[in-house]
């Protein structure tokens, strides 16, 4: 014969379960009117500051990591090959989340109109877009088609040089061209703050602001010392 349970404690049982499901719907309630009361983000278009950006700055993020790639293979230097391998991590992963907004809001990964047209559109302020410097760091590559494109690109022919260097040259040459592609990576976050409200766009944007600014004072204080 099974034991007789004890009033009080079935008791107790349900009272625990009734407090579990008043929690459970008490935070199903929560959740929901926190989705509710959250502002509503529209999709940007296709043409919009938001998508240019994000199909130019891959560009621009990819071949940093491309030249991140050669160096690490052209020098034994630990200082070099270090921030070589965290600016190939961070911005291929920059890029990848750029390529998923472009999934989510339902765009194309490719541009419909011209590179860097984006950068023209009005700021938030209502002023007239400006143009763009590029920084291009030598002037044999200059009217190479990527280089001129976008601020701080190196060309074809830069991206050879780099290839069939060693050593200090090579480490020079990388710090030179990545000064430039930082330079222009910053100009590029913030010309798409100055024109966006965006909450992803933005704070991707002011990531790439502060951790570039810190890369190039640091590759200029190793530039520095391989040139003296």
């Amino acid at each position: 014969m099974a034991p007789e349970k004890s009033p009080n404690r079935t008791g107790r049982g349900r009272l625990a379960i009734a407090a579990l499901v008043v929690v459970a719907l008490v935070g199903v309630g929560a959740f929901a009117i926190g989705r509710l009361s959250a502002p509503v983000v529209s999709a940007p278009s296709t043409l919009s500051v938001e998508a240019g950006f994000a199909r130019d700055m891959q560009v621009h993020h990819d071949q940093a990591v491309e030249m991140a790639l050669i160096v690490r293979d052209r020098t034994d230097d630990p200082e070099i090959r270090s921030l070589a391998y965290d600016i190939a991590t961070s911005q291929a992963q920059q890029s990848g989340q750029m390529y998923a907004w472009l999934n989510d809001w339902g765009l194309p990964q490719a541009r419909p109109g011209a590179t860097m047209e984006w950068m023209s559109a009005p700021t938030l302020d209502g002023s007239a877009g400006q143009g763009h410097e590029h920084g291009i760091p030598t002037t044999e590559s200059a009217d190479d088609a990527a280089a001129v494109a976008m601020p701080g690109m190196a060309s074809d022919a830069d991206l050879e040089r780099l290839r069939n260097a060693s050593g200090t040259d090579a480490e020079v040459l990388f710090l030179t061209l990545m000064l430039a592609h930082h330079r222009g990576g910053v100009d590029m976050a913030d010309a798409v703050l100055d024109r966006s409200t965006h909450p992803l766009v933005t704070t991707l944007a002011r990531a790439i602001v502060f951790a570039q600014s810190g890369e190039i004072d640091y590759m200029e204080s190793l530039l520095a010392q391989r040139s003296s």
